[in-house]
């Protein structure tokens, strides 16, 4: 089994975030998303300007690493109470294709949980995340204990749409 270290990211780490997302989220994403499409998605979210924001927003990172080499990293963020609930958005969670089936999506995602348990102050959790309808992935956070809530054709602007799930995961 592979041993990693989870780091919380600052603004020092935001490049490393960046430079993963260009392999991982290509990867990820070849398949279902014209290259138009990916580009500008990069842009609209992993360039440094928009990292930078998202930390101020909220966002918190965590990066993976082994030894010294970044493997993947998440993001979750504090939307406050609804229903009783402090929900959560897991924004990103994304592992290098070389990192990929080893054990370490699972540690991120358990990662998220700590990180929202740790933040819900006492209350019941509840943590969401949209996912593109065709990734693969469904059936990783399926396993995860999410269930599908509901799913929707997001304009994210220049004629571009994120198509997703929206999934979801519950503490009572």
């Amino acid at each position: 089994m592979n041993n990693y270290t989870l780091i919380k990211a600052g603004k020092e780490h935001l490049q490393t975030i960046h430079d993963m997302a260009e392999v991982a989220f290509r990867h990820t994403y070849r398949e279902m998303l014209s290259l138009d499409q990916i580009d500008y998605m990069m842009e609209w979210m992993y360039s440094l300007p928009s990292l930078e924001q998202q930390l101020e927003s909220g966002h918190v990172y965590y990066i993976a690493l082994q030894g010294d080499e970044p493997c993947g990293y998440i993001s979750v963020q504090y939307e406050g109470d609804v229903e009783g609930k402090a929900m959560f958005h897991l924004h990103k969670i994304y592992i290098l294709p070389n990192w990929q089936g080893k054990g370490l999506g699972r540690i991120l995602f358990e990662k998220a949980l700590d990180f929202a348990r740790t933040h819900a102050q006492g209350k019941p959790l509840a943590i969401e995340l949209n996912m593109n309808r065709e990734n693969p992935a469904l059936h990783f956070y399926q396993h995860m204990g999410l269930k599908i809530l509901r799913q929707g054709d997001f304009h994210i602007g220049n004629g571009y749409y994120m198509n997703d799930y929206i999934l979801g995961y519950s503490e009572d």
